[in-house]
């Protein structure tokens, strides 16, 4: 059965390849109540300069509203990219977010007709093709503006003053709740699950010099295990804790029964070409390139030539939309804290964030990401891996890329 499994998820991985081209993209901007642009911002507001008035509207497919705990989220679902702007008012504490050219569905229409939003948010369609935003800053005590790729939305997440609750402006009939507001946890409530890859009888990549991953990955996670508990106070578990095996429904099963809420995969890549080196983070998604379809089978244990029919695979159920944009962000936020600690030391070759069908970043069900840390087939990384002090630069780069993504998610617990 689980041979079956994987096989199936492969066919599938390669039914997707077609279907994408580049990688996912980052969060493009968080914005304070001033309306600024974050500075480490990876990408712009603007995701497409083009005129309104030249083309087609985008069709805005869905209006989806998010209670959590610390924050509420109002996402637009969008067919493709378009213009986003925001200014704030100079005669009103007002901020104005800006959709063009756009069009609301007939099921998007029926969410605006229903207003169960956020009070300090009004959205209006307006005859030119253009969505606003409006947002009531007495309210708000910050807000972030974003956008995500494949599939195209603009998010956005207000994050209310202590005086005022999140709450919508007027009671929604029962089947338009799309979330239920969790009880709010604390920072130290939280569960982090480390999966360092590979282990036992399947050491992962091996360098020329004997370095084997499933060494180093165990390494780094029980240095990242330690630093989470000691600076963060939060609970962390690892998958393993010696040089056992571990099937990955194994992995995905421990961290789904204990209810984490991360999903820390950390593997060491290997290239064909032994100059290639660098740090490579990956979210679940259809493969954004050959390259990361080959590293998903390898960590899948799966040769590239493994077939089986993709419909077995397309039965599990969608990963949902909260999951995906969380993992996304997450997955930005450590590879950028990862080369910014990393280049205190070394020249750092970034290969940014990339999308691939992991089987653990598939299955498991809170946001899941898969750090590659480094090449063992590169000489020169093949050394470093080997030094604990190395090791521990590694983890310290993933601990501050998840304590920035916690303190972004619970701000008042931070």
């Amino acid at each position: 059965m689980k041979v079956s499994l994987r096989f199936a998820f492969l066919a599938y991985a390669f039914f997707l390849l077609g279907q994408f081209s580049a990688c996912g993209a980052p969060p493009a901007t968080s914005a304070t109540l001033e309306g600024r642009q974050s500075p480490s911002s990876p990408a712009s507001l603007i995701v497409a300069k083009r005129s309104s008035s030249s083309i087609a509207p985008v069709l805005v497919t869905n209006l989806r509203y998010h209670a959590h705990p610390e924050y509420t989220r109002l996402v637009f679902d969008l067919t493709s990219p378009l213009r986003v702007t925001e200014r704030r008012s100079s005669s009103s504490p007002q901020a104005l977010i800006r959709l063009r050219p756009a069009t609301l569905s007939t099921k998007a229409s029926q969410k605006l007709k229903q207003q169960a939003f956020p009070q300090a948010v009004t959205v209006t369609e307006l005859p030119d093709h253009t969505i606003t935003v409006s947002l009531d800053l007495r309210r708000l005590h910050l807000y972030k503006l974003y956008t995500l790729h494949r599939p195209e939305r603009v998010v956005l997440d207000l994050y209310y003053s202590s005086k005022d609750p999140a709450s919508p402006a007027r009671k929604a009939p029962s089947k338009t709740v799309e979330a239920i507001p969790p009880p709010a946890k604390r920072l130290q409530d939280l569960l982090v699950v480390l999966d360092p890859g590979h282990g036992g009888k399947d050491p992962g990549a091996i360098g020329r010099n004997g370095t084997k991953e499933k060494d180093i990955t165990l390494a780094v996670a029980k240095q990242l295990h330690d630093l989470l508990r000691k600076r963060l106070g939060i609970k962390v578990l690892l998958t393993r804790t010696k040089d056992v095996f571990l099937d990955l429904e194994d992995r995905v099963a421990f961290a789904n029964t204990n209810k984490a809420d991360l999903f820390i995969s950390i593997h060491v890549n290997s290239h064909p070409k032994r100059h290639i080196r660098g740090v490579e983070l990956y979210h679940y998604g259809e493969a954004s390139d050959p390259r990361a379809m080959e590293v998903a089978a390898r960590e899948n244990g799966l040769s590239l030539s493994d077939n089986a029919p993709a419909w077995q695979f397309i039965l599990a159920d969608k990963l949902t939309d909260q999951k995906i944009e969380e993992s996304q962000t997450l997955a930005w936020t450590t590879r950028q804290a990862m080369v910014q600690t990393l280049k205190r030391h070394y020249t750092v070759h970034d290969h940014g964030v990339k999308t691939a069908p992991f089987y653990v970043l598939r299955f498991t069900t809170m946001p899941s990401i898969l750090a590659e840390v480094a090449f063992v087939s590169n000489p020169a990384e093949e050394k470093r891996l080997r030094s604990r002090a190395y090791q521990r630069q590694l983890a310290e780069g993933i601990f501050h890329g998840i304590a920035t993504y916690l303190k972004s998610q619970y701000p008042s617990r931070s």
